[in-house]
């Protein structure tokens, strides 16, 4: 997010993209292996998917939305959604990234305030972090490591903020809101971009916890992250780049990106080496159906794919977007 999700689109990247009818059949085919077909509709004329994540225990996935932050619950044989969170609950205006821990809880990032942490059961808000400061902040994706600790980037500082359990319990005995504060700075490393630039966007942990990956949307790198020391490498790239790279997922040492692209919609896949330190491209499918895809997550051989649509009247673009609002399921990536 690792599912979340997950990021903001850069506004220069996106233009108006008219979807032949072809587009938005379910399940047309790509490459002539690949195809993509409509998992789950999410109700509402502007609510512009964003993030993603599951629960392991029972399969459900959650979305959260860019315009109000609802989040909402997609259940396995149910094709239409229902919402979870409403919109604007709890001083949330967006829900970006999003990841379900082992203990059932749902963490949530607005781009503004930070991190709200809810139980699943109860829909209960648990404990909620906040970035302080006057400097601009665009708190975006995270990771949750196998100790239960959160790793969360930030695009406009090219930091990654963490949340440990003792935190997290520490913030939900005392109420209130609890600072967000950077546990790696990656400013010096990322290549510079212009003021406005979107740095960091999504983050995936090894399966482990040796290390994570963040990548850079706009200067088309991909970070290693060692833990704990913090140590960052740039990993060495074959194949390709990942330009525009948005929401990341980590299988097995396959490595899925989403690609917002204008008129290029994509997913690539990248094999990791073992010490996470390189990447190689193995395949990059481009289709008109992927709708602006912002992240995704593997779950049952297949990918969950966020259809946006940001650049069809929504964060970075003019337009109108094509409803319902939809979770893409592709197979034979």
């Amino acid at each position: 997010m690792h599912h979340a999700r997950r990021s903001l689109v850069v506004a220069a990247l996106a233009a108006p993209l008219l979807l032949g009818s072809a587009a938005q059949a379910a399940g047309p085919s790509v490459d002539g292996k690949v195809r993509i077909s409509t998992a789950y509709v999410i109700p509402g004329d502007r609510v512009y998917p964003e993030g993603i994540t599951a629960d392991p225990r029972t399969g459900d996935l959650y979305a959260g939305t860019f315009e109000g932050g609802a989040v909402f619950k997609m259940t396995p044989g149910d094709r239409v959604a229902k919402e979870f969170l409403p919109a604007r609950g709890d001083g949330r205006s967006q829900a970006l990234g999003m990841e379900v821990d082992r203990s059932r809880r749902l963490w949530v990032t607005d781009r503004l305030t930070g991190l709200a942490v809810y139980d699943i059961p109860s829909r209960r808000l648990l404990a909620r972090f906040t970035v302080t400061g006057q400097q601009a902040r665009l708190v975006n994706d995270m990771a949750i490591t196998p100790d239960g600790t959160a790793y969360i980037t930030d695009s406009r500082r090219a930091v990654v903020y963490r949340v440990t359990p003792e935190q997290l319990a520490k913030a939900q005995e005392q109420g209130g809101d609890t600072p967000l504060t950077p546990a790696f700075d990656l400013s010096a490393v990322v290549e510079p971009h212009a003021p406005d630039s979107i740095t960091l966007n999504g983050i995936v942990t090894e399966p482990s916890g040796r290390y994570l990956l963040t990548v850079d949307m706009t200067g088309g790198d991909l970070y290693r992250i060692a833990l704990p020391s913090g140590r960052v490498e740039k990993v060495a790239l074959s194949g390709g780049d990942l330009t525009t790279g948005d929401g990341l997922e980590l299988r097995n040492g396959t490595l899925w990106a989403a690609h917002p692209i204008t008129d290029a919609y994509a997913i690539s896949r990248w094999r990791i080496g073992s010490d996470g330190r390189t990447a190689r491209l193995t395949r990059r499918v481009t289709d008109p159906a992927l709708q602006t895809p912002t992240t995704l997550l593997r779950k049952d051989g297949k990918l969950y794919v966020v259809r946006s649509q940001f650049d069809k009247g929504g964060p970075t673009g003019p337009g109108t977007p094509r409803l319902p609002f939809s979770i893409a399921a592709v197979s034979g990536l």
